[in-house]
């Protein structure tokens, strides 16, 4: 079982990830995927997220689509 540190270490800072806004968005989701590995759980500094989504209309490709409209 990990602790927390090593946790945190394998995880990646999404303040690292670049995205080139002139990209289709499905670019960007791929890019995205591509640098985050794992797109449920990351870090941001020393905090841990870990993604879930409430029991709505909204799809994870609705949210996803957001997220990356942000960034």
């Amino acid at each position: 079982m990990q602790n927390r540190q090593e946790l945190l270490d394998s995880l990646v800072d999404i303040r690292d990830v670049k995205i080139d806004r002139s990209l289709p968005v499905e670019e960007r989701m791929k890019s995205y995927v591509e640098q985050i590995k794992n797109p449920y759980m990351f870090k941001v500094g020393n905090t841990i997220v870990r993604v879930s989504y409430a029991n709505t209309t909204q799809t994870i490709n609705d949210n996803f689509v957001n997220l990356l409209m942000t960034l």
